[in-house]
């Protein structure tokens, strides 16, 4: 999933990250021939921990188990609150990417819950502006404040966040750095946003998952929330566990600046 550089935007090559799949291993990817997106797989977070540390979140070790990760953008939502009831009857975690204006100001209550209830909770910005378009100061501010409403209603700080359509660059990594969070994209998607069928939703899931998928949903369409139960279903009789992005990353933990997918 090519994400734009500054000097992408001015040359109009880029591409709409959110448009094309992600490859699931930490790969390099060379964008306008000069510049590179590093990316670091979660395999590659897992070896560079200690070999002897033991998983850091519950029973699962994602080095033996066959793990996977759901994860939500641009909630919360009307149909966040189904959502949260779906997952906690199927016990399974999951990582919500959130926004801010019209969405965390919104629904701040669902923010709380999706803490108590053991999700991950990050950030998405604040009103979803491409942050490779905008200046530093800017992105700093669409950064720090989610930062600071998702800590008030939480009690902790997100260290993870999702730029919108996976766009990112050099100056975007150094304020993730600045600010203390890493930047975490995906090798699944649904393109939810393009369709309201579920079983089109739960096809496209199911055909890229792979072990460590980080998998891309949007619970603000009409048609994801209705699909994430056969999505579970499916992939449990696959063998799969569902964790959290860090519970994927354990024992290894996301640095700051840097790129996970």
């Amino acid at each position: 999933m090519p994400s734009l550089t500054r000097k992408m935007k001015k040359t109009g090559t880029g591409l709409r990250g959110a448009a094309v799949f992600a490859a699931a291993a930490a790969v390099t990817l060379a964008l306008s021939g000069c510049t590179r997106l590093e990316t670091t797989a979660p395999s590659s977070a897992r070896a560079a921990a200690d070999a002897k540390a033991r998983a850091a979140f519950g029973t699962v070790d994602c080095r033996r188990a066959k793990c996977i990760a759901l994860t939500f953008d641009a909630g919360p939502s009307e149909n966040s609150a189904r959502l949260l009831d779906i997952l906690k009857e199927k016990r399974v975690p999951a990582t919500f990417f959130l926004l801010g204006k019209r969405h965390i100001d919104t629904y701040p209550q669902l923010v709380g819950r999706m803490a108590d209830e053991g999700h991950e909770v990050a950030s998405h910005t604040w009103t979803h502006r491409i942050l490779t378009e905008i200046e530093p100061d800017e992105i700093r501010e669409e950064l720090r404040r989610p930062n600071e409403e998702i800590e008030r209603l939480t009690g902790r700080r997100p260290t993870l966040m999702r730029p919108p359509q996976g766009r990112t660059d050099d100056t975007v990594h150094e304020i993730c750095r600045e600010l203390g969070l890493a930047e975490v994209l995906w090798s699944v998607t649904a393109k939810d946003y393009k369709t309201t069928d579920s079983d089109l939703i739960t096809r496209r899931v199911l055909d890229q998952s792979s072990r460590d998928g980080i998998i891309l949903l949007h619970d603000i369409y009409d048609g994801t929330v209705p699909a994430v139960p056969g999505i579970i279903d499916a992939l449990k009789k696959r063998g799969y566990v569902f964790v959290t992005v860090p519970q994927l990353l354990a024992p290894g933990k996301a640095e700051p600046g840097k790129v996970y997918r």
